[in-house]
């Protein structure tokens, strides 16, 4: 977290907000991909995969303009 960016806490900030974004759009890809629930039943995995990939690139694009 420390080595990237020029002030000290815009690094630290940058990365818990990439920690905490990517391990929010996990859990939200583990809600999509369990077979017991039933309001995704329909979602395909490869749907469901690409749009945690997507999240995950929008998230670090976002987070690489934060710190110039």
């Amino acid at each position: 977290m420390g080595i990237v960016g020029s002030f000290p806490f815009n690094s630290f900030l940058s990365g818990m907000l990439s920690c905490v974004g990517t391990a929010v759009f996990e859990i939200y890809l583990r809600i999509q991909v369990t077979k017991e629930n039933k309001e995704f039943k329909d979602l395909p995995l490869e749907r469901a995969f690409a749009d945690f990939v997507l999240c995950n690139l929008v998230l670090h694009l976002v987070i690489m303009n934060f710190l110039g």
